[in-house]
């Protein structure tokens, strides 16, 4: 049933300046109800608007009024005649407590909490059952949010008091905080306008609200890995036996050769650079046998001589065999080139593809290792059939090996790759035109591919990257050539740090970080220089006169191919008509200095 209509309208004269009327369905007065004092020209809402003589709003103010508690906004405006005297002030109230009602509704109610304080920290409204006031001794009392019996408003409000006080929040502020063992995230935005109203709106979602589509998101990305794992195994072993098989049949004709059957015809194949081998090494067959079949012949000539030329003809069988020498030389080396150029470019794309998704196939290999983890400790003693299959499979065994063999996996395509790289860099099988590029773009994406090598370890904290970047503009640049030396630079710093940490204990490392610091500027307008430099070891000053000569490497067998900063080299000096410096000091640090122009000169 529908609660009674009533008004209250009052007047300037006392007593009984305020009547209340109770009132009908159209809103006509029907009786008096009661009647009492009221002084408005005391009132905020009232004395404010004159006080500024402009609209604004006046303090919120509570009240025990006939219709029950009371809490309001009001917003005022002084009224003036033509001759600017005052004839009145309008007024209009917010029930504020409707404002509570509305929150309740957002969507965002339903899991977090939603409140508006003022500056001084008292509650406006909120979305909890809890009312903003309190009542003591039958009066109304207005509520600090940080002594809200809702838990959750409190523990946001209290940490927003410690963290400088709700006066110093200008702008949208987010945080995280531990509340009754739940992580909430907490965002605290600033809401105000031109007549005076400046409040904090403050909202706090439990981190329990994401999680739902994220472990479906885990169950998926599981799912496509499984299935890129078995594409790329199936697509590596298929390429692998169409690139081989020709090779093979190389091989065998050479060693064929080399036993002295020269008769040798390799059949073509569907790869263009093994087509090319194949012709190449049909056209030195030929060539052998041409040469051979003169040396014969002259053989059969030198039989039949006097000796008188016996020492002619013993010269000429030295040159013969001396330019048979050169030949299988020279078609070897080519042959060789031919063969190089090819292997790297066919090799390159599906290592890439198996390479790429290594990564993921061992990120999703650990989750699901950690999820049967995970199932083991809740269920410790499962039911007797997933018992046997455990045992069929070797399960521990399998949990153990499993990320060793993907390691594996990647530390082969990680080496392949390289060798491929510095073969087609070497080579110049890999040109490309000059662009205008960004190199901050190159440089974090080359710290991105990195992020695995700079994270923590057991061992070691995590390596800092810091970032001095100035304004740059856009660089005319052989961009994925100027990416590998970013990478082969990072890489040796990260080996230097790695190699300086095994030095030193886990706190001292702690105190002082390993820390790799990348600064860009504009230099005299025309150039722009890169730097980066680490913390660790230091080059002694015999070996930096060295780390730009080819093969030359201080890493154990296996582990440099030497050709890394060569490599680099060359594409800075050579390709850009840059510089590239290294600067070092034993037991502080390296630094190495990238410098190229802004504009290519194009000959």
């Amino acid at each position: 049933m529908a609660k009674p209509l009533r008004s209250i309208d009052w007047k300037s004269e006392r007593p009984n300046s305020a009547r209340t009327f109770a009132t009908n369905g159209a809103v006509d007065r029907i009786k008096i109800v009661g009647t009492y004092n009221y002084n408005h020209f005391t009132e905020s809402w009232y004395t404010a608007p004159l006080k500024g003589e402009k609209p604004t709003w006046a303090k919120i103010y509570v009240w025990n009024s006939p219709f029950g508690p009371y809490l309001s906004a009001s917003a005022g405006r002084p009224i003036y005649d033509a001759q600017n005297r005052l004839l009145g002030v309008a007024d209009a109230d917010i029930h504020l407590l409707k404002l509570s009602d509305f929150l309740r509704g957002l969507d965002i109610s339903r899991s977090g909490q939603v409140f508006i304080v003022e500056r001084d920290g008292h509650l406006i409204a909120n979305t909890g059952a809890e009312k903003p006031y309190t009542l003591i001794n039958k009066e109304i009392q207005r509520l600090q949010a940080i002594n809200s019996p809702n838990p959750i408003i409190q523990s946001i409000a209290k940490y927003i008091q410690a963290s400088n006080g709700f006066q110093t929040i200008t702008q949208d502020t987010h945080f995280q905080l531990e509340i009754q063992g739940e992580r909430y995230f907490v965002n605290v935005t600033p809401w105000q306008d031109q007549y005076g109203l400046n409040w904090l709106m403050v909202s706090g979602v439990p981190e329990t609200a994401f999680m739902a589509q994220i472990n479906a998101n885990t169950r998926t990305t599981i799912a496509l890995c499984l299935s890129a794992l078995a594409v790329a195994s199936v697509l590596g072993v298929f390429t692998s036996r169409w690139i081989t098989r020709p090779i093979l049949r190389l091989i065998q004709a050479s060693k064929a050769m080399a036993s002295g059957n020269l008769n040798q015809s390799v059949e073509t194949s569907n790869i263009r650079e093994l087509n090319i081998l194949s012709n190449s090494f049909n056209h030195m067959s030929g060539r052998l046998n041409e040469l051979f079949t003169a040396l014969e012949h002259s053989k059969e000539e030198l039989e039949n001589r006097v000796e008188a030329r016996t020492a002619e003809l013993k010269t000429t069988l030295k040159e013969l065999q001396r330019t048979q020498s050169q030949v299988i030389q020279s078609e070897k080396m080519s042959s060789l080139g031919q063969l190089v150029a090819g292997v790297a470019h066919e090799i390159n794309n599906p290592v890439n593809f198996i390479h790429g998704n290594l990564n993921h196939v061992q990120e999703c290999t650990e989750d699901l290792l950690g999820f049967v983890q995970l199932y083991q400790q809740q269920v410790p003693h499962p039911p007797a059939e997933i018992q046997v299959a455990a045992e069929d499979i070797d399960l521990e065994f399998l949990q153990d090996d499993l990320p060793k063999m993907l390691a594996s996996m990647k530390l082969g395509t990680d080496r392949i790759r390289q060798i491929v790289l510095s073969l087609r860099n070497f080579s110049r099988m890999d040109e490309a035109e000059y662009k205008a590029v960004d190199i901050h773009e190159g440089i974090d994406s080359t710290l991105l591919i990195l992020q695995h090598r700079l994270k923590a370890k057991p061992e070691q904290p995590e390596i800092e990257v810091v970032r001095d970047y100035d304004r740059l503009p856009l660089v005319e640049c052989y961009a994925g050539q100027l990416n590998q030396v970013f990478m082969n630079i990072l890489v040796n710093s990260i080996d230097a740090i790695e190699e300086n940490n095994a030095k030193h204990t886990y706190q001292v490392l702690k105190d002082n970080p390993g820390r790799i610091t990348i600064r860009t500027a504009v230099i005299d307008a025309m150039w722009v220089e890169v730097t980066i430099a680490d913390n660790g070891g230091g080059i002694p000053e015999e070996i930096q006169q060295q780390i730009f000569d080819p093969f030359f490497t201080t890493k154990p067998l296996g582990k440099g191919t030497g050709m890394g900063m060569s490599i680099s080299y060359q594409i800075v000096t050579e390709k850009h008509s840059g510089k590239l410096e290294c600067v070092s000091t034993l037991g502080e640090g390296t630094e190495f200095r990238i410098r190229i122009p802004l504009r290519q000169q194009v000959m």
